[in-house]
């Protein structure tokens, strides 16, 4: 028998832009699309992008430089092949990618913070194995992901 696969549901306003910004930046395609909802997705998770009831979303202001939502307890992680190749795409779709001297390695993987065009912060992380990139801040390799600020 077959599992769903996992994934996220994000409740978005703009949903066909982030839906444009998620397979340009994190890899994935669509593949639902209805008027509330869009999934996208690949071969191993999926992120549906739900629709804000229209009350609501009538209260809600985004700019074209969205205020970033750091406080959410939640944090997207995407698997990306180059932080920076992602960072071309992220500026082209009002989505941003932070510099690598924010950036932290752990674990085989080094680890960037960006936001979508919403400002839902999200992580990137391109593999690099157990060497370390010159680019990432210097106390940045000692610190735990979790305790990480890349603002």
């Amino acid at each position: 028998m077959d599992r769903p696969k996992p994934g996220a549901v994000l409740f978005a306003k703009k949903r066909p832009l982030l839906a444009t910004s998620y397979e340009a930046v994190g890899g994935l395609s669509v593949v639902h699309a209805e008027p509330e909802v869009i999934g996208l997705g690949s071969t191993r998770r999926q992120l549906v992008l739900h629709g804000i009831p229209p009350r609501v979303a009538r209260t809600i202001e985004i700019t074209s430089r969205p205020g970033l939502r750091a406080g959410t307890p939640v944090k997207l992680v995407f698997a990306v092949r180059s932080v920076a190749d992602a960072r071309a795409s992220a500026l082209a779709l009002d989505s941003g990618v932070n510099s690598m001297t924010k950036a932290s390695e752990a674990r085989g993987f080094r680890a960037c913070d960006a936001h979508d065009p919403e400002g839902n912060v999200i992580q990137l992380r391109e593999h690099v194995g157990r060497r370390s990139h010159p680019e990432v801040g210097s106390n940045a390799a000692a610190r735990p992901l979790s305790r990480c600020r890349c603002r």
